[in-house]
């Protein structure tokens, strides 16, 4: 696959600032990294976009996370390698993702399920976290970036 756009430093410095922000609002959440690079990952799997999957693998590889858990978020419901809490996480960030179509999306019982596992700013930042890989799927999706980067 080739990129479209050849030249990424034609895009406004307003932009990556903004982004820059928004990745530092997600920090200050106070969820693992782990968790965080888990559900990039489920979220990039769904709108297949291999050049945020291959990021996140090396975003969870970064901060600790295992091959085996790292391989197996695909089917996180039947494998036996992640709590409840990241259960419930990477449930928000499917139906959050999952906004087509007439999809149900998040339903009460899901940000319940949320709810019991994280505060309110850990939920907002797993949200943002969800909103700014959708954002990211897309534009990787319509620009057709290659996997292999890992921009930081």
């Amino acid at each position: 696959m080739e990129n479209r756009l050849k030249n990424k430093n034609t895009n406004s410095s307003d932009v990556w600032t903004a982004i820059q922000h928004l990745q530092k609002a997600i920090a200050a959440g106070g969820v693992d990294p782990k968790l965080l690079a888990l559900v990039h990952l489920r979220a990039s799997q769904i709108n297949s976009c291999s050049a945020c999957v291959y990021a996140s693998v090396a975003g969870g590889k970064k901060a600790g996370d295992t091959d085996e858990r790292l391989h197996n978020v695909a089917a996180w419901r039947e494998a036996p390698f992640y709590t409840d809490a990241e259960r419930a996480a990477l449930a928000l960030a499917e139906a959050a993702t999952r906004l087509q179509d007439g999809a149900e999306g998040v339903t009460d019982e899901i940000w319940a399920e949320a709810n019991a596992h994280f505060t309110e700013e850990q939920i907002g930042a797993i949200n943002l976290e969800i909103a700014l890989t959708n954002f990211f799927n897309r534009i990787n999706r319509t620009i057709k970036e290659p996997a292999g980067k890992t921009w930081g």
